[in-house]
């Protein structure tokens, strides 16, 4: 199995995790919340769902469609959910726990990190510290190239380069605070809180937005 699919199947089993989904939702939730995965297919998205429901992983159950705007006149139409089997939640937590350099990797850290919430603190220490790690090496020869090839640029290459090197140096200062978080010991939300944030962001709010009465 490729790194990129080994990535979407790591997704799907997270998101289903937390509520069956069909197929529309599971594509929806993979590119609003896991942007990674924003040019994703249905061509992409099926095939991984079929492999994960012959591994035991998931189970495919029908559900009625009671949308009227998708129902057709005859009747309703059986609407393919897709739930995580007890084999699928372990396989789940096994992948959970892997902190190895794939999961310091640009295509996995990303969604790694949207599932921190449900690792333990010793496997996120170990991916944050070891995506710093890579980054401090890839900056440290990002600026021995350009200094080397510094006086053969063009200013918009120049400006190109430099504009990299500070996206590097922002993550890293950032994957900085955030070990500096994990090791003071991060403060949990209550679950209700992070709730209402999550809905929040579904009707176009920011976290921690309040309503009024």
């Amino acid at each position: 199995m490729s790194k990129r699919s080994g990535i979407l199947e790591f997704a799907i089993l997270g998101l289903l995790r937390a509520s069956p989904m069909h197929g529309y939702e599971l594509r929806k939730r993979l590119n609003t919340s896991l942007g990674v995965f924003r040019a994703f297919s249905y061509g992409t998205l099926y095939p991984c769902l079929k492999t994960l429901v012959t591994q035991g992983w998931l189970i495919e159950e029908s559900a009625l469609d009671s949308d009227p705007l998708t129902t057709p006149l005859a009747g309703r139409r059986a609407k393919i959910v897709y739930r995580l089997t007890a084999a699928g939640k372990e396989h789940f937590e096994e992948l959970l726990a892997h902190s190895g350099p794939d999961a310091w990797e640009d295509e996995h850290f990303a969604t790694r990190f949207a599932f921190f919430g449900q690792t333990s603190k010793d496997v996120r220490m170990r991916v944050l510290e070891g995506r710093r790690s890579r980054l401090e090496e890839r900056l440290e020869r990002m600026r021995a190239s350009l200094a080397r090839t510094r006086e053969r640029l063009d200013d918009y290459t120049l400006e190109l380069q430099r504009h990299g090197m500070e996206s590097v140096e922002r993550e890293v200062r950032w994957l900085n605070e955030l070990i500096e978080t994990e090791r003071a010991g991060r403060v949990e939300r209550p679950a209700a809180e992070q709730d209402h944030d999550h809905n929040n962001q579904e009707n176009g709010g920011r976290p921690g937005d309040r309503g009024t009465a």
